[in-house]
């Protein structure tokens, strides 16, 4: 998918279609999770510091947070409708896969293409996002063929195309090299796929590692034999958060761990398994990281029973530094799921703990601004569902748009207009029946 995220906020929210938006962090630490064709025409991309994204771009930035549901939601769509073509997919992530087409085998360049047409067209049909195909014939360069066929287009790479192509990308073009092996190439003067290819095995072997050099040197050649299949199931579900300051008390850390428990569980949930061993993860100032876990005596689903253990494994900032980043984790995952046999008892001792210091809230920057922020998905009584463009100085301004709509108004509002409500994000894809149609019983798709 082209700019997956950026691409699924232009297309929930319609006004923004055509300017450059960045989604991430807010705070100082932000991070760009995602960044449309607009802004990268400006140099932004995925991954950078959010603040240097933004001076980057200027005043034009539409900067928003992230909204994890919503693209779950709509990752599922798109991967529903490529499977109604390509039945198995090996997800790498929310927005790519890889599929072998049966039908495909032994097809000329041009059925390949003709197919990629069809899928990409009936992907902006069911979902009206974007999709790059690459074709080729392995992982490695159908994988290439996807980032050059971007964006919005389709490229196969002929076998007599693939070593002339290769020999020229640079080595860290190639999937499996990363940065500290790309300086220990480059320090050996090997600076592109071919001059990589050109060694011997023993010479990628003694430069790479004896396990994965022989297999870089193998994919450097054009080789790559690995059949698509469907990825097997995660072995952990987690969460975590950075946050625009240090936290430097226990208090902090109670109130912040709970909505990332509840995101960690949200997956946990979806995933249809419990879990037996909690673990929270904690990264100082120093960058450092510290990990605590606790293994129940049976796996849970139970939102409370985890939560709970989450809290009891926290460690206080003041004995051993601030905190930058808190995470949680959900392993020793099971089908077999026995719920609490007294989830209100467990829950209460841990309120009791929670109460022993005093209460101090974490800061929140948007406390000027009535609870909301720049993003936040809302509702009128008289208007539908719309979005925050602003907030500040007792008032906040909506946008109401949805995929469904089209551009949409904006208003104005006081801060505590008993009207305007928090709303499911997830609304705003505006698609009621196709939701209603393909979520399994419990699935808990639009809210939290």
């Amino acid at each position: 998918m082209d700019a997956f995220f950026a691409s699924v906020e232009q297309l929930t929210r319609p006004t923004l279609r055509g300017r450059p938006v960045l989604v991430g962090g807010l705070g100082g630490r932000g991070v760009v999770a995602g960044a449309s064709y607009e802004s990268r025409v400006f140099g932004a991309r995925s991954a950078m510091p959010m603040h240097q994204a933004r001076r980057m771009v200027g005043a034009a930035a539409v900067v928003l947070p992230p909204r994890g549901l919503v693209y779950g939601v709509a990752s599922r769509r798109v991967l529903d409708t490529v499977r109604a073509m390509v039945p198995v997919l090996e997800q790498l992530s929310f927005d790519e896969a890889f599929g072998e087409p049966a039908e495909l085998v032994g097809a000329s360049v041009e059925d390949v293409e003709e197919y990629a047409m069809r899928l990409r067209r009936r992907v902006r049909e069911e979902t009206g996002l974007v999709a790059s195909v690459g074709a080729g014939s392995g992982k490695q360069i159908a994988k290439i063929a996807s980032e050059l066929a971007k964006p919005d287009g389709f490229r196969v790479i002929r076998r007599d195309e693939e070593r002339p192509l290769l020999d020229g990308l640079p080595v860290r073009r190639l999937w499996g090299i990363g940065p500290v092996a790309e300086e220990k190439l480059h320090r050996l003067g090997i600076d592109t796929i071919g001059q990589l290819a050109a060694l011997s095995g023993a010479e990628a072997a003694s430069i790479l590692g004896a396990t994965v050099g022989p297999a870089l040197h193998r994919l450097a050649r054009g080789i790559d034999d690995r059949p698509v299949a469907e990825r097997a199931e995660a072995k952990q579900i987690s969460a975590e958060s950075t946050f625009p300051a240090d936290l430097t008390t226990i208090e902090q850390l109670r109130d912040a761990i709970g909505p990332i428990a509840e995101h960690a569980h949200r997956r946990l949930d979806r995933d249809g398994r419990g879990a037996r061993t909690v673990t929270v993860k904690l990264k100082r100032s120093d960058m450092t990281t510290l990990t605590r876990s606790a293994t129940l005596p049976y796996a849970t689903g139970d939102a409370g029973t985890l939560g709970a253990t989450a809290r009891r494994l926290l460690l206080d900032p003041r004995e051993i530094g601030p905190i930058r980043l808190l995470g949680v984790g959900f392993s020793g995952l099971s089908d077999v799921r026995q719920e609490s046999l007294f989830p209100d008892l467990e829950q209460r001792a841990e309120e009791v703990a929670d109460t022993v210091d005093t209460h101090v809230p974490v800061p929140d920057p948007t406390t000027d601004a009535g609870g909301w922020r720049v993003g936040d998905d809302v509702s009128h009584s008289g208007f539908g569902h719309g979005w925050v463009q602003g907030a500040g100085h007792g008032v906040v301004s909506v946008r109401f748009e949805t995929r469904a709509s089209g551009p949409g108004v904006m208003r104005t509002f006081p801060i505590d207009d008993p009207e305007l409500v928090a709303a499911n994000p997830v609304d705003s894809l505006g698609w009621d029946d196709w939701i209603d149609r393909s979520a399994p019983a419990g699935d808990d798709v639009g809210h939290g």
